[in-house]
């Protein structure tokens, strides 16, 4: 699986829309949606911000680990 489908997964797990995710990451929907189908490249302040959003660590979003760590708190 790439992290687009990981994301896409994730959103679809917690029941969000794309303009859900989108509302939160300050962009519009359209570009989520480029975002999930690669058609844009996901800017790296908006994978980690998704990361803590779903509260997995950077390495699940990335496809390194299928083992869902938690988010690192600060």
């Amino acid at each position: 699986m790439d992290y687009l489908n990981r994301i896409r997964s994730l959103r679809e797990d917690n029941d969000y829309s794309q303009e859900d995710i989108a509302s939160y990451l300050h962009i519009g929907q359209r570009t989520y949606s480029d975002y999930e189908r690669g058609k844009t490249r996901i800017p790296l302040d908006s994978m980690i911000m998704l990361a803590e959003f779903y509260n997995v660590d950077m390495n699940y979003i990335c496809c390194l680990t299928d083992q869902k760590n938690k988010f690192p708190e600060k």
